[in-house]
Parts: structure tokens; sequence; C-alpha cells
């Protein structure tokens, strides 16, 4: 729970002041009624090859999870899906199951290794969310019990898969979020509000006088068209005193029509979540702060709308970038790469040991990988090989994209240092070049996201916000 001064920064976090779901199930009140008591075992019965068997009696109802009993499909090494992230997928087919159910408690018994026991609280904390659950407060309507070989398990202990599962619920939840409640203002009070007083954490934000201060132009003009000013939220967080700090920078466009090359209504529907790079990298610095991570952030939240209005900005206007480059506009909705550029530049002013961004950049690296894998850009092999590696090991998928330098001429303008867009192939590629232009000699990766499921999967129980790169980034830092 949140201190009530913390609370009067802002009149409403949308429910996220409650904080853990799992936790908050964990510490519900007994009510008389039936009870669900489910067995979670790692070995591989013969004759069956179902994941989860449910016998539901007047009395009881008993659960078997077997995470491990389905044959793995994949045959790319670093898409397999761990045990662990089997272990966790197997929460949200268990919850669903639970909901279905008349009763009140649920015993779970976890038969596994004790290091695994987090990916079970983990799995849980994902699964429990829902969208309305949380923004209409709802009460657990059962309680939870967490056993590990028949002896109780307390929320403390299990506070390492608690953290990181709320953090990705904060992350879906803000990309939930519709965009007349989630604005750049808006947001920029949550993320104050929100993380003032967490241990480690100082946030400062940055109004659109500053941001024209910082000659921050392409931010202000990606935001010129909407009476909703764009901002810079700057959170920083020390967990490491002589460490260099690590960078990251999320798109936080948070609804974005296309401006005046305005997007067919289809392609318009779930623009809110054109922040969810954002979201991303608050998941990440709430994660450090909750963990306690050895390292130091500073992560940017690079805040607009790409809205329609006679101030708009144009195709063909060239605007000076904040590193003094100019650019043409090509396209006004690829506006994304213009607030991320201003936000690199002020990232690596400040000298990071690594820059990464998190964006809904494009497209065309969906149309390549589908939602479930992120595009991984960057100009430093060592610090893609690891995001990749951190990305399989936390069952958060991405997959190394190639930085084709001939594709650069693509960019090129007659009227400015070059243009923000291209026409035909490979737009996920010319993206991360133009990305590319501000981050100098700064060893930088680039995560294009989908941040969306589509659909329920594995641990997330309902369609919307995922979360993307939370769990990714977690893993990373854990080894910088």
């Amino acid at each position: 729970m949140l201190k009530k001064s913390r609370k009067k920064a802002i009149k409403s976090f949308w429910g996220l002041e409650a904080g853990s779901l799992l936790t908050r199930y964990m510490n519900a009140e007994g009510k008389a009624g039936r009870t669900a008591r489910a067995e979670i075992r790692l070995d591989k019965p013969k004759g069956t090859r179902l994941p989860l068997r449910v016998w539901d009696s007047e009395d009881e109802a008993r659960l078997t999870v077997l995470p491990l009993v389905a044959e793995e499909p994949e045959r790319e090494s670093s898409l397999k899906a761990t045990p662990e992230t089997r272990i966790r997928d197997a929460m949200g087919p268990l919850i669903t199951a639970v909901e279905k159910l008349d009763v009140t408690a649920l015993e779970i018994d976890f038969l596994g290794s004790p290091t695994q026991l987090t990916q079970v609280a983990l799995g849980l904390e994902i699964a429990l969310y829902r969208f309305r659950r949380v923004i209409g407060r709802e009460e657990p309507k059962f309680s939870v019990t967490i056993k590990a070989k028949g002896k109780p398990v307390a929320a403390k202990s299990l506070h390492d898969g608690i953290a990181l599962g709320w953090s990705i619920n904060v992350a879906r939840h803000l990309t939930n979020l519709p965009p007349n409640l989630l604005n750049p203002k808006t947001y920029a009070e949550f993320a104050e509000g929100f993380l003032a007083g967490r241990k480690g954490l100082k946030v400062e934000v940055w109004d659109v006088k500053r941001l024209k201060a910082e000659k921050m132009n392409l931010h202000v003009g990606v935001g010129r068209g909407s009476n909703r000013q764009p901002r810079l939220v700057r959170i920083k967080y020390t967990g490491a005193a002589k460490n260099p700090a690590v960078a990251l920078v999320g798109k936080g466009i948070t609804f974005d029509t296309g401006g005046l090359d305005i997007k067919p209504s289809s392609g318009m529907r779930l623009m809110k979540k054109d922040m969810g790079g954002s979201a991303a990298v608050l998941g990440a610095a709430l994660w450090a702060s909750e963990t306690g991570a050895k390292c130091n952030l500073d992560a940017l939240l690079a805040l607009a709308e790409n809205s329609i209005s006679g101030k708009s900005f144009r195709p063909s206007d060239v605007i000076r970038a904040r590193n003094g480059m100019t650019v043409e506009i090509h396209n006004t909705d690829a506006e994304g790469r213009l607030v991320l550029a201003d936000a690199l530049d002020v990232a690596v002013s400040a000298k990071p040991k690594y820059v990464i961004d998190v964006a809904t950049l494009t497209g065309a690296i969906k149309v390549a990988l589908g939602p479930g894998l992120a595009g991984l850009f960057g100009n430093s092999r060592p610090l893609v090989n690891a995001l990749h590696k951190s990305g399989q090991q936390a069952g958060d998928l991405n997959w190394p994209m190639p930085l084709v330098q001939k594709y650069k001429g693509m960019l090129n303008s007659n009227f400015a240092d070059m243009i923000n867009a291209t026409d035909g192939f490979g737009g996920a590629v010319t993206a991360a070049l133009f990305l590319e232009k501000f981050v100098g000699e700064v060893p930088w990766a680039h995560l294009d996201i989908y941040a969306w499921k589509d659909a329920p999967d594995g641990a997330w129980c309902e369609a919307g916000g995922s979360g993307q790169a939370v769990a990714c980034l977690a893993e990373w830092l854990r080894t910088v």
C-alpha cells in the first residue's frame, strides 16, 4: 500500500494504489465455502499430455497442474520456453479454471524447487490481473494460500516474483487506460505521484516550456497539434552509487491519430497502446526500486499526443533536433522516432554506460516477427547478445535484427540532414537507423515491441496491454 502522503500527489492512481494483487489475495480473510486445492507437479506422468486436470465435487475442487508435460514445439533453442517460463505460464490456466469454480479459497502446493517457486508467484501475480478488477478496486473473491511441499509460504518469501509481476501489471494497466484518462499531463502526474518516495527513485517532469528551452523541437513538434501539451518524465534510480547509469528511453505517445497523415480507423483503434514502450521503462524502474537492484538508472518517458489541428506539424516541415541535426518530415505518422530522438540525445548527454530504447515503433516489425517477438537492434553486439539471452531466460522474447548500413541512404533529404521515414520495404530497419543517428558512440539497443496481447496467452488471462520488455529488462539489469 502507498503512504497517504504519496496519494496526495494525484487524485487517483487508477486502482494501482492497492499494490500487488497476489499479496492482497494472500492477505484476504477466509470465508465460509468450498476450497480449491491445486497441486503443481514438475514430473511427466505417462498417459497424459494435459497440463491441467480438474476434479470438481460437492465438497471441494482439486486441480493438478503439470507445466512440463506438454512437448516443447519450438526448434530454435533461443525461442524455447525454459522450465521456469512454463511454470509461470501454467498459472494462467490455473486461475482461469479456479475462477469458474464456486470456491472461497485456493490452496496451492508447489512440489518443485524453492528457486522455481518465484515463478509461481510471478505467474499468479500476472494471472490475477484484470483491467476492470483493478480500476474498479474489486475485493478478492477468494483467498490464496501457497505451500512448498506442504509447508506454508509467506508473501514476503515470494517478494522477487511478486515485485516483477506487479511491475509488469503496472505497465499493462497504463497501456490499457483509455486516452481520455491517460494523456501526457495525467501520465506525468501519475509517474510523479506514484513513484514519489519509493526507495532510490527521484522523478522530474519537464513541461513544454522546459522542452523548448532544451531545444527538443522534434518532441514539441509532435505534440503541437494537441491541446494536451507534451511532457518528458525523467526517473532516476540509484542502487549502486559508484556505477555509471544505464539509460532507458520509452516512447510515450498516449494516442496516435497519425497526424495529418491520418491513420485509417482500423489502424487507429488500438493506438492508446502507443505509449507501451514508456510503460515498460516505468515498470523496469519500479522493479529496480522494489527489489533494490544493484544498478543506476536514468529512465526517460517521452510523452506526447499526436493529434490533428491547425497547429499540427506537416509533411515537408523541417525541424531542428536537440542534437542540431535537421529532419524533414516525410510522414507525420512516423512520430515516435521523433520524440525518441530528442529524448535519446538527453540520455546520451549524461554519458551513460548503455542506452536502451523501448517503443511500439513500426508495423513492419510485426509483419516480420509477429506479435510475440520484439525486434532487437543495436550498435553493440555484446549488448544485443546479452538482451537476447535475457529475453529468452525471462520468457520475454526478442530477435536480433540487422542494422543494414546501406539503407541509410534511404533517409537522405535534399532539404535537411535526413527525412524521418521512408516508403517501401525495410521500415523497421530504417526506423532503427534513424534512431542510431542520435546515440553517438554509446552502446545502444532498440526494442521494437507490440506491447499488447490480442488474446489470453499463458499467464496473461485477458487480451490487452502485455507489459512487454519489463521482464527482459529486469533480467538484463541483474547482470549489469
